[in-house]
C-alpha cells in the first residue's frame, strides 16, 4: 500500500487534444474541462493522492456512451467510468489522463418484473434512488454497502455490505449486463432467467471489473420481498474475540440472521460520540433480523442463547423502525466517527476478508499489531461473512507516520493471505491494492492481462487499474 505503488501513466497528448475538440463539437455544456469539476472526478476517500482526468463528459443514454467510446478509441484515449465518486482505492484516478464518463444522468429504472423478483435499471441510478422506486412493489434491492453508491458503480466493483451475510454480494444479484466494449458495440451479457448453461460466464466477467474491460449501460437485478417484520438488536461482549466467536457459532448454527456488524470498542467510542448514542464502549454485534413476526423472534432468541454462551452482557433488540434507522445510521456514518476520533489527521480504510473460522484470529492478531505500534485503527466488518475494515488513523505529512501506516496494512495483507483469505472482501483492487493482487493471485494475473488485451487492446478503460 506505498504511495510509491501509485504512478502516473503515459499520456497520448495528442490524442487528448484531438478528443477533447470532438467531445466538446459534439455534446457542447455536456462536456466539461474546468479544474474544479476534473478534481470533483477524481476525488477519493482515501489518502490516494487525486489524479484528475483532462475532462469530463455527462452521458445521457447508452447511444451517448457508444459514441464516446467511439471517440475515444479513435484517438486511443482513456475512459475512466464515474458514478458517484464513493470508490475507495482510487478506481476514478486518470493516471494517464483521459476523459471522465459520468453517468449519473443515466438513472432511470428501465422495467419492473414484480412477478419475476427483478428490475432493470441505467448505471447511474443510487441504490437509495432504486428502493425508493420499489417501495410500492413491496420489493426491495437489499445490497447496502453504506455509501449511497450508484449500481453501475456497486458492480464495477462487485460491491456487498451490511445485507450480505443474507442475500449476497453484486455477483450474486446481477442477472445481466448491456456493456459498451471497445470496438463501439453495445453487447447483452444474459437474460432475465434465473439460471443459464449458455457459454461463457460474460456477466460475472465483467461485474467486478473496475471499469477496465468496457462501460456498463444497464443492470438487470435480483430483488427480493419486503420483509413482513424487520428487528434489530445490539450486543455487547468482554472482549472482541468473544464477539467473534459468537457470530461464528450464529452462521454455523444455521439462523438466518440479514446482518451481523462487528465494531470493537474503539469505533463503539467513535460511534457514541459522533451519532450521540450511550452503548456500553466494548467490542459489539449490531445485528439485524428479517422475515414473518414468529421468525424473527425465534431467530432473535436463538442468537441471544449464542451471546448468552460467549459472556454477552445483554441483548437489547427491538422492531422499531426509528430506533432500527438510528441504530444502522450510526453503522453506516462510521468512517466519519472514525475520522471525528483524531481531528485533522488523515484515514486509509482497508479491508480484507478471512474464512469465517478464522475471523476471530484475524481480528484478535490485528487489534495487536495496531496496538504494538501506537496506532488508532478501529475496526468494523461484516462480520458474517469473514469481512472486516480497518479505518487507520495517521498524519500524512509525517513521512514515519505514513511509512507506519503503510507497514500495518501490508501487514495485515498478508495475515488474511496467509489465513487462505483475500486482500479486499468488497473495496476492489483499484490502484491502493495492486500489489496485494500479485501475492494473493499470482500466475493468475497474467490470464486476466490477457483478457483486459484481448478485449480492450489500446488500454482505453480505466488504465492503471487493478494490474499495471
Amino acid at each position: 500500500m506505498a504511495l510509491k505503488a501509485i504512478k502516473t501513466g503515459a499520456r497520448n497528448e495528442a490524442g487528448i487534444v484531438a478528443a477533447k475538440a470532438e467531445l466538446s463539437a459534439r455534446f457542447g455544456d455536456r462536456f466539461q474541462t474546468g479544474e474544479a469539476i476534473r478534481a470533483q472526478h477524481a476525488h477519493t476517500t482515501t489518502y490516494i493522492p487525486a489524479q484528475l482526468p483532462d475532462g469530463v463528459v455527462f452521458a445521457e443514454s447508452s447511444e451517448d456512451v457508444r459514441e464516446i467510446v467511439a471517440i475515444a478509441a479513435r484517438h486511443k484515449v482513456p475512459l475512466i467510468p464515474f458514478g458517484t465518486g464513493s470508490s475507495l482505492e482510487g478506481h476514478i484516478n486518470a493516471p494517464n489522463g483521459g476523459i471522465s464518463v459520468d453517468l449519473a444522468r443515466m438513472n432511470k429504472v428501465i422495467e419492473v418484473n414484480a412477478e419475476d423478483l427483478d428490475c432493470r435499471v441505467e448505471p447511474g441510478i443510487t441504490r437509495e434512488e432504486l428502493n425508493t422506486y420499489l417501495r410500492d412493489t413491496g420489493l426491495f434491492f437489499p445490497i447496502d454497502p453504506g455509501a449511497n453508491a450508484s449500481i453501475g458503480g456497486m458492480a464495477s466493483t462487485r460491491a456487498s455490505g451490511t445485507n450480505a451475510v443474507r442475500y449476497g454480494t453484486m455477483k450474486d444479484n446481477v442477472l445481466a449486463l448491456t456493456v459498451v466494449t471497445a470496438d463501439g458495440r453495445e453487447i447483452r451479457t444474459s437474460h432475465r432467467a434465473r439460471k443459464s448453461s449458455a457459454g461463457y460466464d460474460l456477466t460475472r466477467l465483467f461485474v467486478g471489473a473496475e471499469g477496465t474491460l468496457g462501460i456498463i449501460t444497464s443492470i438487470t437485478l435480483r430483488l427480493q420481498g419486503i420483509p413482513e417484520v424487520i428487528s434489530g438488536g445490539v450486543c455487547p461482549f468482554a472482549t472482541i474475540e468473544d464477539a467473534c466467536n459468537a457470530v461464528i457459532l450464529t452462521i454455523q448454527s444455521g439462523i438466518p440472521v440479514a446482518r451481523i456488524e462487528l465494531l470493537d470498542a474503539v469505533q463503539m467510542k467513535a460511534c457514541n460520540a459522533y451519532s450521540s448514542l450511550s452503548y456500553e464502549e466494548t467490542p459489539t454485534l449490531f445485528v439485524e433480523f428479517h422475515g414473518s413476526a414468529e421468525s424473527v423472534e425465534l431467530q432473535a432468541r436463538q442468537f441471544g442463547e449464542i451471546a448468552a454462551e460467549f459472556g454477552s452482557t445483554g441483548f437489547l433488540w427491538t422492531s422499531n423502525p426509528e430506533e432500527r434507522a438510528r441504530l444502522w445510521k450510526a453503522r453506516h456514518n462510521a468512517y466519519w466517527a472514525q475520522k471525528s476520533l483524531i481531528p485533522g489527521a488523515a484515514i486509509l480504510s482497508t479491508d480484507v476478508c478471512v474464512p469465517i473460522s478464522r475471523l476471530a484470529e484475524c481480528v484478535v492478531a490485528t487489534q495487536e499489531d495496531s496496538a504494538a505500534h501506537g496506532l488508532t485503527a478501529p475496526i468494523v466488518g461484516h462480520a458474517g461473512d469473514g469481512n472486516f475494515h480497518v479505518g487507520l488513523l495517521f498524519d500524512d505529512k509525517d513521512a514515519a507516520d505514513v511509512a507506519r501506516a503503510e507497514a500495518f496494512v501490508e501487514r495485515l495483507n498478508a495475515r488474511a493471505l496467509a489465513m487462505d483469505g483475500t486482500c479486499t472482501g468488497e473495496h476492489g483492487i483499484g490502484q491502493g491494492k495492486m500489489p496485494f493482487l500479485e501475492a494473493e493471485l499470482g500466475d493468475a494475473l497474467d490470464l486476466m492481462r490477457q483478457i483486459k488485451r484481448s478485449l480492450d487492446p489500446d488500454n482505453i478503460f480505466n488504465p492503471g487499474k487493478i494490474f499495471a
